[in-house]
């Protein structure tokens, strides 16, 4: 029994959880991301910024501004690091916060950079003290200083690299220090996305699959990915499964619903841990307010998870509020779960 409900809440994450997957990383997922600023869909403002700080900087013959991205997981950050190098005309390296465990995992990575490369650091929030400070000069003068020996024979040395673009990204810009997050000269937002936008990916994605999907089926497809990418085009593989296998090919409305509803997403793009989160905040504890602790000890999930993955977009459709006092249920989270609106009290 516990094997299988761990089976099935890992499941639900794999399924909807924003954040980077193995199955992320297949040749046919990666062939769906867009490789130049025009063919990306949303996120106007940003890409407008960047259209114009690229083409600055090429006039002007310098590297891109670092620039630092900030959003829920899946929105496209990684997408707009392969971007910025595919329109820098330099090569992108890739790595995360949690990876450089020491200075010597940076300095390693910087000194093998070359001219208008640009160096991605995911969840960049995670890069220990101790590595960021190296980040500091490279990123004003690209330089990093060695120090050899110890004591009164300790030296230092200044190694000069080649002139890159630092692109960042965050899903909590707050843990950010100071001084890395002020020396970033481009600092973005990335929201989530609006159903014609999702549409136009879903149609997009699915053309690249070689996948037929009419107008409808795209749309209810995006209206439960949950205004991310990243799970619109995995919600698309599983959809695109269901119908070789139980219809005739073909992605229509009937299909999505029938091929969502095995994988337990909703209309509104809930799974199972989502409406199992917002029964705890009501059953367990009348609506709320309630710490995320308390609902974390009660799930047996992380808090972290909860934070990350489940809250900013329940908290994005009005289903739950934050207060001072805790997690709150609103009304219509009582009424996507068929329950009787609780009756406030002043």
């Amino acid at each position: 029994m516990a094997d299988s409900i761990l089976t099935h809440r890992s499941t639900d994450m794999a399924i909807v959880d924003g954040a980077m997957q193995p199955a992320d990383r297949d040749a046919e997922i990666l062939s769906l991301r867009p490789e130049r600023l025009h063919e990306y869909v949303g996120q106007a403002e940003v890409v407008e910024t960047l259209k114009i700080a690229i083409e600055a900087a090429k006039i002007r013959e310098e590297p891109l501004e670092h620039v630092l991205f900030h959003g829920p997981p899946g929105l496209g950050k990684t997408t707009l690091a392969h971007i910025i190098a595919n329109e820098m005309g330099g090569a992108l390296t890739v790595t995360s916060g949690p990876a450089l465990e020491k200075g010597g995992d940076l300095i390693g990575i910087l000194t093998h950079l070359g001219e208008a490369d640009v160096l991605f650091v995911d969840e960049i929030h995670r890069t220990p003290k101790t590595v960021e400070e190296f980040l500091y000069p490279a990123m004003e003068d690209f330089a990093v200083d060695f120090v050899f020996d110890k004591g009164i024979h300790a030296r230092s040395h200044r190694y000069r690299l080649k002139r890159f673009t630092l692109v960042g990204a965050t899903t909590r810009v707050g843990l950010l220090s100071a001084p890395l997050r002020d020396r970033f000269g481009i600092f973005r937002s990335l929201d989530f996305y609006g159903l014609e936008d999702l549409v136009s990916i879903t149609i997009r994605s699915a053309a690249l699959l070689e996948v037929t999907i009419d107008t409808p089926g795209a749309g209810e497809l995006a209206r439960r990915s949950r205004g991310t990418p990243r799970i619109v085009n995995r919600l698309l593989k599983r959809v695109r499964d269901y119908a070789q296998v139980r219809a005739d090919g073909t992605i229509n409305r009937d299909t999505v619903e029938a091929a969502l509803a095995l994988e337990g997403v909703d209309a509104k793009g809930l799974t199972h841990l989502d409406r199992r989160y917002l029964k705890t905040i009501i059953d367990f504890y009348g609506g709320g307010p309630v710490g995320i602790e308390a609902i974390s000890a009660t799930l047996q999930e992380e808090s972290d998870t909860l934070v990350d993955v489940v809250e900013p977009y329940l908290l994005k459709i009005g289903m739950v509020t934050r207060t001072s006092s805790g997690r709150r249920a609103s009304d219509l989270a009582y009424r996507h779960l068929g329950l009787p609106v609780q009756q406030k009290l002043f």
